[in-house]
Parts: C-alpha cells; structure tokens; sequence
C-alpha cells in the first residue's frame, strides 16, 4: 500500500484523487464542527439523509467510537464518505486502541465497497484534543497493520505546522 502525506481541505483538494474520503465523525453522524461539518456541507444534503436513515434503522444510539460506515459522497468529487467515531483524548485512559480501530474498520469499509484509494483526516486530533504527534503514529501504527485491498491511503493534514510534524513521525516511524 502506497501512503501519502499532503496538507489542505480534505473536502476539496483531495476529493477528486481517491475513491472515499473519511470523515471525523460524531456519534449522531448527523454533522458537526470541523471536518465533519465541512463534509457535510461540502457534500450536500444527500450525505445527511443517509445518516438519518442510518440512526433510524442501524444506528439508533449512534456510531460508537472506533466503528466506520458509509454513506454517499453528495456533491463531493469521490464516491463515498466513510464516517468514522474517533474517541476523546483522556491522558488518564488509554484509548489508542479505539483511535487505530478507526482507520482500521474504515480501510475495512473501504474494501467492502470497492474503494482503491482512501484519505483520511487525523482523526482525534482536533476538537478531541488528541496529541498530534501520537495522533500521527497511531494512524500510520494502524495502516501499517490493515489487512485491506486498499492500494492507496492519503494523510490530509489540515495545516504546515501538523504535516512537518507528520514527516517527521513518519520518518522516525516509516511504513514498509
């Protein structure tokens, strides 16, 4: 599996180079702050019709963190949004597990609808208040580990300062 690292808007630059795009979702999946606002109105109503029908039918309490599902990608240039549940940075627990179980379930998701080529935000790392830097190595710690079909995975850091720490990670932490 190739893995690239860019910096920018997930919902606009990279939308039209991969086949899912994967949002940080909250557990209503019906939209938010952040990236997950961003994809929801990006995308247009056609995504948040889907998460309510998911919440009515298979999701009544909501996605629970480290769980992925997807919907349509509405007026995105890819074909599907993979919304996955991130957890909420606690130093007192530790959570890393559920955090890598979100890149892994969504590659899994990926695969069941066909996807070749996936981006992904770093999940957790906004509002959730994980540290970026272990944000970093958690994902690429689970891409490392998927067992996908998934040829190519793209990091979509939102600004410089957090895809030079991302090199950085990475280079001390290369993917084979």
């Amino acid at each position: 599996m190739q893995l690239q690292l860019v910096t920018g808007d997930i919902t606009g630059m990279i939308c039209e180079s991969v086949d899912a795009i994967v949002n940080a979702a909250n557990s209503t999946l019906l939209g938010g702050a952040g990236v997950d606002g961003a994809i929801h109105r990006a995308g247009g109503g056609a995504i948040l019709r889907e998460c309510r029908e998911l919440r009515r039918t298979t999701y009544p309490d909501g996605l629970p963190a480290g769980d992925a599902v997807a919907t349509t990608a509405g007026r995105l240039g890819c074909r599907w949004v993979i919304h996955t549940v991130g957890p909420v940075h606690d130093p007192a627990i530790d959570r890393s597990a559920t955090l890598r179980s979100c890149y892994l379930r969504s590659l899994a998701v990926a695969d069941r609808v066909g996807a070749g080529a996936v981006a992904f935000p770093l999940i957790s790392a906004g509002a959730y208040g994980w540290p970026k830097d272990d944000a970093v190595l958690q994902a690429l710690t689970a891409v490392r580990a998927a067992d996908t079909a998934v040829e190519r995975v793209v990091l979509v850091l939102y600004d410089q300062a957090t895809f030079t720490l991302a090199q950085e990670v990475l280079a001390a932490h290369p993917v084979g």
